[in-house]
C-alpha cells in the first residue's frame, strides 16, 4: 500500500480575507485525502469569503476564529492550538497579514498564532499584481525571507480583479506539493544537480521531425525529487506539455546538439548529473530548408548522422559529476543494462522496460551499480524517482 509523504502530518492551516479563500477549502480536501491532520484557523476577514461550517466540514475538526475562544480551559489558544503542529501554512496569505507578520503585530487568533509558533511557517501569497510588486509588499517579503518563512507562489495569471501577473495563488495541488517537499529528508542539501529530460527533436525539414516516444514525466519526477531533497536543481528539458517542478530552473531545448549546449554549461559546474532524457542517437545530416513534397511512387531517402553522447562526455569529464544514466530497453532488460553502464562508465544506472512507464504515471525500475541489482520495485513516478535520489544520496555519502 502506498503511503503519501503527507499521511499522519499535523498541518495547522491559516485562512485570510481574500476571493482566494475559497481555494482553501479545496486544499483542506486534498490534504485530507493524504491523511494529513488538518487544524484551521481563520481572520474575521476570511469568514466572509468561506463560511467556518465549510471548512470544519471538510477537515472533520472545529475551526478556531477567536482570540478569547472559551473551547481552550486556560485562554491560551494562540499558544495550544500551534504546539502540536509541524508546520503552518497560511493560504491564502493577504498582503495585509503578511505586513503583520513582517513587523511582528499580532492583534487576532491568526497573527498571534503565527508570532508564537515554534514549528516553520509557510506562506501562500494572493493579491492583486499592484499590490504584489508594491515596494512595501516586496520589503514585507524580503524581511520575512530573512526571517525564515518559507513561501509557495504566487504564481502569475488572471486574478478575480480582471487584471493579469504576479501574485494570484498558487493552485492548491501545486501548494500540495510544496508540502510534500518540505517533509522531504533534506539528504541532498547544498548539492547542484542537473536533470535532462524529455525527447529531443531533430528537423527533416520545417514541419516534420526524427523524435523518441518520451513524455519526460520520469524526467520531470527527478527534478521534483531532487528539489525536494534540498538541492539546487536545474532541469535541461526537450518539448514536452508538462510544469516546471516548484523551485527548479528549467532551461528548454528542441534538439539534441541544443541540449548537450545547455548540458555543457552546467555540468561542469554540478555536484550529480542524471541523464532522463530519450535523446535521439540521429539527426539529419542536411534537413531540408522548405517542406519536403510528396513524389508519388518514389521512396524518400534521409542521410543521418550520429548526435554526441552526452551522458558519456558528462562521465568522462576530468572531474566528472557523480553520474546517473537511464536506459529504457524492450528486451534482455538488466543484460542491456548492464553493458550500457559499462560502455558508458557511470557509477548508476536506473533500467525499465519501455513498455512499463512510457507515457504512464507508473513505472518499474531496477538500479545498477557496483554491487550489483536493486529493484525499486513498481510505483507512481514520483516515489520511484525519491527512492532513486535516496540511492544516490547514499552513494554520494558512502
Amino acid at each position: 500500500m502506498t503511503t503519501t509523504p503527507l499521511k499522519g502530518r499535523k498541518i495547522l492551516l491559516g485562512i485570510t480575507g481574500g476571493i482566494a479563500a475559497y481555494k482553501a477549502a479545496e486544499l483542506v480536501r486534498l490534504l485530507k485525502k493524504e491523511g494529513a491532520d488538518v487544524r484551521v484557523a481563520m481572520t474575521e476577514a476570511a469568514a466572509h469569503f468561506v463560511t467556518p461550517v465549510t471548512l470544519q466540514a471538510l477537515s472533520g475538526a472545529a475551526v478556531w476564529t477567536d482570540l478569547w475562544d472559551s473551547r481552550v480551559a486556560d485562554g491560551m489558544g494562540h499558544i495550544e492550538l500551534s504546539r502540536d503542529r509541524e508546520i503552518i501554512l497560511v493560504a491564502p496569505a493577504s498582503a495585509d497579514f503578511m505586513a503583520k507578520l513582517a513587523h511582528g503585530l499580532a492583534d487576532d487568533l491568526l497573527s498571534t498564532l503565527c508570532l508564537a509558533r515554534r514549528c516553520p511557517l509557510m506562506l501562500a501569497p494572493a493579491m492583486n499584481v499592484e499590490m504584489w510588486q508594491n515596494p512595501a509588499t516586496q520589503r514585507n517579503v524580503a524581511a520575512l525571507y530573512e526571517d525564515d518563512v518559507l513561501f509557495a507562489g504566487p504564481a502569475a495569471g488572471d486574478q478575480a480583479c480582471g487584471e493579469t501577473g504576479l501574485g494570484r495563488m498558487e493552485d492548491p495541488a501545486d501548494i500540495l506539493e510544496e508540502l510534500e517537499a518540505f517533509f522531504q529528508p533534506k539528504r541532498l542539501a547544498g548539492k547542484r544537480i542537473v536533470v535532462t529530460a524529455g525527447p529531443t527533436e531533430e528537423p527533416v525539414d520545417p514541419v516534420r521531425m526524427l523524435t523518441n516516444a518520451s513524455s519526460g514525466k520520469m524526467g520531470y519526477a527527478v527534478a521534483r525529487a531532487a528539489r525536494e531533497a534540498g538541492a539546487e536543481v536545474t532541469l535541461v528539458s526537450g518539448p514536452v506539455a508538462l510544469p516546471t517542478p516548484p523551485g527548479v530552473s528549467r532551461v528548454n531545448v528542441r534538439t539534441a546538439a541544443e541540449m548537450f549546449e545547455a548540458v555543457k554549461k552546467s555540468a561542469k559546474s554540478c555536484d550529480v548529473f542524471i541523464s532522463v532524457a530519450a535523446v535521439a542517437d540521429y539527426r539529419v545530416k542536411n534537413p531540408s530548408g522548405q517542406k519536403l513534397k510528396k513524389a508519388n511512387g518514389k521512396d524518400l531517402s534521409l542521410q543521418l548522422e550520429e548526435n554526441p553522447d552526452i551522458l558519456a562526455w558528462v562521465a568522462s569529464l576530468p572531474k566528472a559529476p557523480f553520474c546517473v544514466g537511464f536506459a529504457a530497453e524492450s528486451e534482455k532488460l538488466l543484460q542491456n543494462a548492464k553493458e550500457k553502464r559499462a560502455r558508458k562508465k557511470v557509477p548508476l544506472l536506473a533500467a525499465n522496460l519501455a513498455q512499463d512507464g512510457l507515457g504512464g504515471e507508473d513505472n518499474a525500475i531496477v538500479l545498477l551499480d557496483e554491487r550489483g541489482e536493486h529493484d525499486l520495485g513498481r510505483g507512481p513516478k514520483i516515489e520511484l524517482a525519491r527512492k532513486l535520489l535516496e540511492h544516490v544520496a547514499g552513494m554520494l555519502k558512502g
